[in-house]
């Protein structure tokens, strides 16, 4: 059956922003949170082809929802810049009245050791993966509550569980740190906002052959027969973020994981 737009799904009536949507997973998560019914909001740095020497666009991801029926809007935002998270939830809050579902996706990375990291970068990935998903949460937090709940699912990655000293290092402490720092304020989060009907969340995507991940060459001979498609992160995201909020909440989980612990077949997308 052809990938369609269920205007009767899960999320039929909801408002999920996604950010990082320009390419990757978050292009997958936006266009599988359409099918079951959200309005959808897409926002990242490209806009234009010529924006990113890597393909895709926060335009296209909008035209491929819309062009299948579903309700999108494009925010173009650079995350690292606290003028464009706030206006990132203004606009939000224009184009649907309210947000229920946040995911915070995109990320900034870069692979070098400990020894030769600039500090720039460093404060570039600590700004964009931990920071920009800790203030986009307290600035949406106020309207969950309004709304009589909502959802946050932060996107991490293996990288946060403690490495094998005596395996060969590939530069991703920093990136480890970052997403180790963001699984711990899920936890925490979550805990904070147990009776409030928000669930909060961590999924990692395991490893996808994104565009990003292709430049950083982290798909090689020795993983290729592991990369698993990215429609079951977007099946894996999506169950995170429907159902009892008591129950989903407080998890940091593994894409291959909630597939199997729901028995989910994931769906191509539109």
């Amino acid at each position: 059956m052809a990938a369609s737009i269920n205007p009767d799904g899960v999320l039929a009536g909801q408002v999920a922003v996604v950010t990082g949507a320009s390419r990757g997973i978050g292009v997958a998560v936006a266009k599988r949170f359409a099918m079951e019914g959200a309005k959808i909001i897409v926002t990242a740095r490209t806009v234009e082809k010529a924006d990113h020497y890597l393909p895709g666009t926060i335009g296209e991801t909008v035209a491929d929802i819309r062009n299948a029926g579903g309700e999108a809007v494009a925010v173009q935002a650079d995350l690292s810049q606290p003028e464009d998270r706030e206006r990132l939830v203004e606009e939000s809050l224009l184009a649907f009245g309210g947000v229920d579902i946040l995911v915070n996706n995109a990320a900034v990375t870069f692979f070098i050791p400990v020894a030769d990291f600039p500090e720039k970068r460093f404060r570039l990935m600590m700004d964009v993966q931990v920071w920009t998903p800790f203030q986009l949460s307290q600035l949406f937090i106020p309207g969950m509550r309004e709304r009589g709940g909502g959802r946050i699912l932060n996107v991490s990655s293996h990288a946060a569980i403690h490495p094998d000293k005596t395996l060969p290092a590939r530069g991703s402490t920093v990136y480890g740190m970052c997403k180790a720092a963001l699984e711990r304020f899920t936890t925490g989060l979550a805990q904070e906002l147990y009776d409030e009907n928000i669930g909060v969340n961590v999924v990692s995507p395991g490893l996808v052959a994104t565009p990003g991940a292709v430049h950083h060459n982290l798909i090689t001979e020795e993983s290729k027969d592991r990369v698993t498609p990215v429609e079951h992160m977007a099946e894996a995201c999506l169950r995170l973020c429907h159902g009892d909020s008591r129950e989903l909440t407080g998890r940091i989980d593994y894409a291959d994981a909630v597939m199997e612990e729901f028995n989910l077949q994931a769906v191509a997308l539109i």
